[in-house]
């Protein structure tokens, strides 16, 4: 065994024994752990904020200022002329004045209209962002209702009977009555209208006018006549130079009445379309009967005159007095 041999088997000896002696003594080494290496720490980058801005006064919330609205043209109305239609029945319609529709469409003579004539409706308009009415306020219409009277026929239908009185100072044409019925509650049950019978109703004179609701209401509770339309006349198509002359008449006072007579031409011109109206009255002044007719010839020359018969019906009775008025045309100029 060599020197190396025996070293080393002594130190082995050696170190044996030493744990022997500590075991003995109760002891236990532990030997401390081997540190754990540990990374170095990372640096953590705070944001950059820079200095701090001085605070600031939260402004108001902001109010927009208005902004004008523009107020777009209304559409202009405009209206055919229907059959049967003039200027105050129009103006009636649309709620405007006949003066404003009349100046609206230059409209000259208002008999002048025609069947499916287109007149512009006057309007509202703005000025300055303010509505403002350009038509002018309507005048009354010079004429008021009289001496009515109502009768039921025995098929169901209702006569409305009647005159107007024209309390204007110039002479009035195309009058029209309007007539409603009404319930309890004021409530219109049915309504009609009707010109009157003469061509011209002059300052203080009267005209008849009759209205029919073939289905009207057995009973009504109250009633509505009032001025519909009317125009100013244009009196130079018109013939007035007429007299009626030599009136009879013969019948019961309570049923058919005949009535007789002529109209004489007493001016200077030839009358054309020559009628005869007629009116009856009972003992109350009311209207119970009312007629147009035309004479045995309608053109009568100057210092001529023709014959005319008409029966009347009165709608009650009995007659007391009949009224009768003559009416025509002239020639238009240059015929």
């Amino acid at each position: 065994m060599d020197w190396l041999t025996l070293r080393a088997t002594g130190l082995a000896l050696g170190y044996s024994f030493a744990l022997l002696i500590l075991s003995a003594c109760g002891q236990i080494v532990t030997l401390p752990p081997t540190a754990t290496p540990q990374g170095a720490p990372t640096a953590t980058i705070a944001p950059f904020t820079g200095p701090t801005a001085p605070e600031t006064a939260t402004p108001a919330p902001y109010t927009p200022a208005p902004t004008p609205t523009l107020t777009p043209t209304p559409t202009p109305i405009v209206y055919r002329v229907r059959p049967g239609d003039n200027l105050g029945s129009i103006a009636t319609r649309f709620d405007v004045s006949v003066s404003a529709l009349q100046e609206r469409n230059s409209v000259q003579d208002p008999r002048n209209l025609q069947i499916g004539q287109e007149l512009v409706i006057p309007r509202l308009v703005t000025s300055g962002g303010v509505l403002v009415d350009q038509r002018p306020t309507p005048t009354p219409l010079p004429f008021e209702m009289q001496n009515l009277h109502f009768n039921h026929t025995p098929l169901g239908s209702l006569w409305v009977l009647g005159e107007v009185l024209n309390t204007g100072e110039e002479t009035l044409e195309q009058v029209r009555v309007g007539v409603q019925l009404l319930d309890e509650q004021g409530t219109t049950l049915v309504e009609g209208s009707s010109l009157v019978l003469l061509n011209l109703v002059a300052p203080g004179m009267v005209a008849p006018f009759a209205v029919l609701f073939a289905e009207a209401p057995r009973s009504f509770e109250n009633y509505h006549i009032y001025p519909l339309s009317a125009l100013p006349a244009y009196e130079g198509g018109y013939y007035q130079a007429l007299e009626v002359e030599d009136l009879t008449q013969e019948g019961e006072r309570y049923s058919a009445l005949t009535v007789r007579g002529s109209v004489r031409n007493t001016g200077s011109a030839e009358a054309v379309d020559v009628q005869v109206v007629l009116t009856a009255y009972d003992p109350l002044d009311r209207v119970i009967a009312s007629r147009k007719i035309v004479p045995d010839h309608n053109i009568v020359a100057v210092g001529g005159e023709t014959d005319f018969v008409a029966i009347l019906v009165p709608l009650g009775g009995p007659v007391k007095r009949v009224h009768v008025v003559a009416q025509s045309r002239r020639f238009p100029a240059g015929n």
